[in-house]
């Protein structure tokens, strides 16, 4: 198996002395794992940081074998958030939904086209809208996509709910709403906990994963 691709580095770990593996979400080729020799060298390690945007050559013998690539760093994403706590957690912490709740070698441009044009939102004013609705859109294509408005528990606009497994979860208000463009910081954290609670009732409890640490320290910047 040989490919070209695009693709963001969702995760590293060393393998050995002087290289790495690495987890990347690409265009044409899914979610994919691959060694990189030489990836833990002093010339190279600086390019293998999460969100940065690679070049990949991937090769392997067949599909039931960890294969290797060969990368080339396309767009440095995370340097230009390293002086922003808030902004480094968020992209660390969509990396790491992509890396847990997608499966291996699945093509959905859909989502990689989201999750590029929300990175191009990240110097905007309103950058954690856009990763808020980013979130809502990936648990749509991962197969539960939200009807704000036939999944009512009462009618009192102050608490609308949705009923998941039993459990009821209150709908933040600017959902409900049309054109809402800036968000409070109330309205930030409910919104950052009604999604944690879908995507935990839906995708984590049930399989069993371990929701995101960073996805955690990003709502608390909002309490």
């Amino acid at each position: 198996m040989h490919w070209h691709d695009e693709g963001y580095l969702l995760s590293k770990n060393n393998f050995n002395e002087n290289s790495i593996i690495i987890e990347t979400f690409t265009l044409r080729h899914g979610k994919c794992s691959g060694i990189v020799y030489g990836g833990s060298s002093r010339k190279q390690k600086r390019f293998f940081q999460v969100g940065n945007k690679l070049l990949l050559n991937f090769k392997s013998k067949n599909e039931n074998k960890i294969g290797y690539f060969n990368t080339e760093l396309f767009k440095a994403i995370s340097p230009s958030f390293f002086d922003d706590k808030r902004k480094t957690i968020c992209l660390l912490s969509a990396c790491t939904f992509l890396k847990i709740l997608l499966p291996e070698r699945q093509i959905n441009t859909k989502i990689y086209s989201s999750f590029e044009k929300m990175l191009n939102f990240f110097n905007s004013a309103n950058w954690i809208n856009r990763y808020i609705y980013w979130e809502l859109f990936l648990i749509k294509e991962l197969g539960y996509e939200i009807d704000f408005n036939n999944n009512k528990k009462n009618t009192n606009a102050a608490n609308v709910t949705i009923e998941i497994n039993g459990k009821y979860f209150k709908i933040p208000n600017f959902y409900l709403k049309q054109n809402v463009i800036k968000f409070s910081k109330k309205d930030t954290k409910e919104a950052l906990q009604f999604n944690k609670n879908i995507i935990l009732e839906n995708f984590v409890l049930p399989n069993h994963l371990s929701f995101p640490i960073s996805r955690n320290i990003l709502e608390k910047y909002y309490i």
